[in-house]
């Protein structure tokens, strides 16, 4: 089953609020954000989140140390002391990620603890989930064939990159609006495996490129010298947009919007991820609605709509719908359409 980012959430609460304690196992490419998926359903449901790498463990480190302990008649027997990273009470998720790039035999003591919900004398508490997340081999990862009584002991389900998920996670986020702009004009950049290179872009490197383009740095070290070169030329193309601020404030009359597409996808999602309330937006709306044709208007509403549902405005988008049939309907219809997938 192959889901988006934001429909892997959606499954995942669903396991979560029907109490449906079946094994999962994840499958998706590296970087694609199958661990923060994870732990956002975790955060989402109050629920503890507990990550486990399988493959940085040895058998030991799982089942436990061996101790003696004497009885009263002189003799003894071991028991075995657990690691103290295993939950022992209340409810959340026990994440095992990594876990086919972990060898045969460390596969085989997870699996007891995925189908038995125990391992030595360790015992999964009732109110916590086991999840677990790999990657696939066609993704060039180092990982170990999966033994088939472990496979069949899962629900499976696959992630794959996704611009439209991804965009609501970066504006919720706070990522750098000239990452989201760019990503918005070259979405197939979102994820482009090259196993040739160290560094390619990924959601999870573009991340790390928001980060360091703040900070004035080169972001090819993250998202490679291909997508780097290309997102530095995009960034000089800020210098030809009008000013944002005086159109967020009501005051763009006599400004216009460049004709260059790529500076065109620019202003919008700039206009979009810097609206700090409906005020600001309409500002932006009309001002676009006198200076672009539809599809940028819809590419407005809908950036606008994805940030104000991350961040938890939804009254700003409830004051937008009184302030303009033609805004009513584009944010109508970018609702109905998020809703329905």
């Amino acid at each position: 089953m192959s889901l988006t980012a934001a429909e892997l959430q959606t499954y995942l609460s669903a396991l979560v609020t029907g109490d449906l304690k079946l094994s999962t196992m994840i499958w998706g490419p590296p970087g694609v954000g199958k661990s923060s998926v994870v732990a956002q359903v975790a955060e989402r449901h109050s629920l503890g989140f507990v990550d486990v790498r399988l493959s940085q463990l040895a058998p030991t480190d799982l089942r436990g140390l061996p101790v003696p302990e004497a009885d009263g008649a002189g003799s003894g027997v071991s028991r075995w002391y657990p690691p103290e990273f295993l939950p022992r009470h209340g409810a959340g998720i026990l994440f095992l990620d990594e876990v086919n790039m972990a060898p045969p035999t460390m596969q085989g003591m997870a699996q007891q603890l995925i189908l038995d919900r125990r391992v030595g004398s360790y015992v999964l508490p009732e109110g916590w989930f086991v999840w677990a997340a790999g990657n696939r081999k066609e993704d060039r990862a180092s990982v170990f064939d999966m033994p088939a009584p472990l496979a069949n002991r899962f629900l499976h389900l696959t992630v794959r990159p996704d611009f439209e998920s991804w965009r609501g996670y970066a504006l919720g986020r706070g990522l750098h609006e000239h990452v989201i702009a760019f990503l918005t004009f070259r979405p197939e950049l979102l994820h482009r495996l090259d196993p040739q290179q160290p560094a390619w872009p990924s959601p999870r490197a573009w991340e790390m490129a928001s980060r360091l383009h703040r900070a004035g740095l080169d972001t090819a070290p993250a998202i490679g010298e291909a997508a780097g070169a290309e997102f530095s030329a995009f960034v000089r193309l800020y210098e030809q947009l009008p000013d944002l601020g005086i159109v967020l404030e009501g005051r763009g009359t006599g400004l216009r919007l460049p004709d260059e597409p790529s500076v065109r996808y620019a202003a919008v999602v700039g206009l979009a991820a810097r609206a700090a309330d409906a005020d600001q937006a309409y500002h932006a709306f009309t001002w676009l609605a006198d200076s672009a044709g539809p599809e940028w208007l819809q590419l407005y509403v809908a950036t606008l709509v994805s940030k104000f549902q991350a961040i938890g405005q939804l009254g700003e988008l409830a004051a937008l719908i009184g302030r303009d049939e033609r805004l009513a309907a584009l944010v109508q219809g970018t609702l109905a359409l998020t809703e329905g997938t």
